[in-house]
């Protein structure tokens, strides 16, 4: 089943609602392509690599968390940025991407769904007073170790995280802000959070988790940040019966 460009940019713009953030970059349709759009592909970031896999699996459009046009970046279409966009130009796939937009969704958004995959309710915002907080703030299901927590967040996401903190601190009452939120640490020690959880770290981020008593876990920007383009992608193929393809590339970081 085929769906209309025109109506799948519709559907996502009220589904993600991106005239509600201050973004640092354009979200929803970035690069042009076909009309009529059969299979979709979605990944966290278009890298040259996942475009190729765009093209490879033979998708009409492209529909990521990290997109192109970043703020203060180059304007100029030469070199990598180049190649990226001539593919997908060539191919006639459509690049779609959604940025803050996609991080907080209060259902199909990388915190909330990260939240699901790791079993961790959800008791407020972490930006007080904001119904579209990008970050999080919940509990585990049941007090565990800095250590225990660890090993499960490893386990679920694949990836080993960077941790600051006692092994043996007693967490119960987390915050969260998947990629690279690390800079909310502070806010998390403010809402009393025994944990901050987030995908990157900063060498200041260890002194100030030190300072403030709050551990720290850096679970990976691209491993926090996979699930809420993936439940969109789903999403579509459920509303308006597009096949939905998840497309992947190994990310250390």
């Amino acid at each position: 089943m085929s769906v209309a460009l025109t109506r799948l940019m519709a559907e996502l713009d009220k589904l993600l609602e991106p005239g509600q953030y201050k973004d640092y970059c354009p979200n929803g349709l970035q690069v042009q392509g076909k009309a009529e759009i059969t299979k979709i592909a979605t990944a966290v970031t278009a890298s040259q690599n996942i475009v190729d896999q765009a093209v490879a699996c033979g998708a009409d459009a492209l529909l990521v968390h990290h997109g192109y046009f970043w703020k203060n970046e180059p304007n100029v279409l030469v070199g990598m940025k180049y190649k990226r966009i001539s593919a997908l130009i060539k191919h006639d796939i459509n690049l779609i991407a959604y940025h803050l937009p996609l991080d907080a969704h209060a259902k199909l958004g990388n915190n909330v769904q990260l939240a699901q995959k790791l079993g961790w309710s959800i008791t407020d915002g972490l930006e007080a007073g904001n119904p579209r907080s990008i970050g999080l703030v919940g509990e585990v299901s049941e007090s565990v170790s800095l250590a225990e927590l660890s090993q499960q967040i490893e386990t679920v996401l694949a990836r080993e995280p960077l941790v600051i903190g006692d092994a043996e601190r007693e967490i119960r009452k987390i915050a969260w802000c998947t990629g690279a939120a690390q800079g909310m640490i502070e806010q998390a020690a403010e809402a009393g959070c025994d944990l901050y959880v987030s995908g990157e770290i900063s060498e200041n981020t260890v002194h100030t988790a030190r300072e403030l008593g709050i551990a720290y876990m850096a679970a990976g920007h691209h491993a926090t940040e996979r699930y809420g383009v993936l439940a969109v992608g789903e999403w579509l193929e459920k509303e308006l019966g597009v096949e939905h393809i998840a497309l992947d590339e190994a990310n250390p970081v």
